[in-house]
């Protein structure tokens, strides 16, 4: 593969496509996936592993579900892209009203960053106020307003933010610590009356897993309210995720203004989506004064394997990715334990990081303070014995409806060579 990434750094910058995928906090030469199947990817020179990213999320069934692949080619047969209305559009959206039903109205966006950059550009035109209020760690895409102190990607290089992004884009957003609900007061208490949206993970997963506190989305919650601001909970890697109705499934009675999708909504292909209130969403073009459009939005291929996910993401799905999460977080702390090496396993539903330090993460800067040497250790360990993990410490781990007993078995015989790595053997 070392081949393979020289020409790929001659024609494509860095050469990946995103950021993480080039191992820059694990060094060494990144997998080139040539298929996948199930609980399993396969590189190019035909080396089989366990695949725990899961394409970052959306492979909650496993990959190349068949019954997903068939309804893409059904629906590749009858033409990629119309650029016009299709009844799968319809079909999706009153789907995800179903399990959602704050969702009353949807618009169908290609990318999360998308559809985080619609809501907040929502959010100012429904509120004429300006400010936008984010979290540090929390990763809501790479639009400008939102690329500061933004977790994931930009935590893996160790870049504070981005070049090309100037004062002006980021110069109203406030970025506060998470999980910090009196830094939160004051800053609402010194802007309340300039303040547009707070934006929130429902439980972040790009500094690694970091649930929120008991209470820490409610009062965002009521803040907001109570300021005449919105709040938009960003679950394009929780949603229809960690339970059929994602985070807010798993937090009832929390009720923001605005929700955005992405991942599993579009079952592996280009799809997310901007959610909420009919009076909110009917600001949106063409009913609306909020511009927003897209030529590959709701695109036939990506409605139909979102409709085909989302269909077959049953209660036993759920089940079975909560019960292969819960055991693998319990086998890789144990083995952990056993090499005496610091760290801490935290979950969001059936989403988990492993972060290496001997206390537990609350927000970014406990993120940061982790041995990520450790981290880098035990990845090439686990990649070795043919188990490929998210190749950063600031990342969630993904399990899938198709990681079986052998699947589970063969990243359990891993675990202990990767710990002993950890620990510097």
């Amino acid at each position: 593969m070392t081949d393979l990434f020289t020409r790929a750094r001659g024609v494509i910058p860095g050469g990946v496509s995103s950021p993480v995928r080039a191992f820059g906090s694990v060094g060494g030469t990144p997998v080139f996936v040539a298929e996948a199947r199930g609980a399993h990817v396969v590189d190019v020179e035909g080396r089989d592993y366990v695949d725990l990213v899961a394409s970052w999320g959306p492979a909650l069934l496993g990959h190349a579900h068949p019954e997903v692949v068939a309804a893409v080619q059904e629906a590749a047969a009858r033409g990629l892209s119309f650029g016009a209305p299709t009844a799968a559009e319809v079909e999706l959206a009153e789907t995800i009203r179903t399990r959602v039903p704050l969702a009353e109205q949807v618009r169908f966006v290609s990318t999360g960053t998308e559809a985080t950059m619609t809501a907040v550009r929502l959010a100012r035109g429904a509120t004429s106020r300006d400010v936008i209020v984010k979290f540090a760690g929390c990763y809501h895409g790479h639009s400008d307003a939102l690329l500061a102190a933004a977790g994931s990607g930009v935590a893996t290089q160790g870049l504070p933010g981005s070049a090309g992004v100037t004062r002006a884009a980021t110069a109203d957003t406030v970025v506060v610590e998470y999980n910090d609900v009196a830094a939160l007061e004051r800053v609402f208490a010194e802007s309340g009356d300039r303040i547009a949206a707070v934006i929130t993970e429902g439980a972040p997963a790009n500094m690694g897993v970091v649930p929120p506190a008991a209470g820490f989305n409610a009062a965002i919650r009521d803040l907001t309210a109570r300021h005449g601001a919105l709040m938009i909970l960003d679950e394009v890697l929780t949603g229809f995720r960690v339970s059929p109705s994602g985070w807010l499934g798993l937090e009832p009675g929390l009720v923001p203004d605005l929700v955005t999708f992405g991942k599993v909504v579009g079952g592996g292909m280009p799809l997310a989506a901007i959610a909420g209130r009919a009076d909110l969403m009917q600001l949106l073009a063409p009913v609306g004064p909020v511009y927003q459009a897209g030529t590959l939005s709701g695109n036939p291929l990506a409605t139909a394997a979102g409709l085909a996910t989302l269909r077959l993401a049953d209660t036993a799905v759920y089940r079975t990715v909560d019960t292969r999460s819960a055991e693998l977080q319990s086998a890789v702390a144990d083995a952990l334990s056993r090499a005496s090496v610091p760290h801490v396993v935290q979950r969001a539903g059936s989403l988990f990081s492993v972060f290496f330090r001997d206390a537990p993460v609350a927000n970014y800067e406990d993120a940061k303070a982790q041995d990520t040497a450790a981290f880098g250790r035990f990845f090439h360990t686990m990649l070795d014995h043919g188990v490929a993990l998210p190749p950063s410490a600031f990342e969630a781990w993904f399990l899938t409806a198709a990681h079986d007993d052998a699947a589970m078995n063969r990243i359990a015989d891993a675990l202990p060579a990767a710990a002993r790595s950890a620990a510097g053997a």
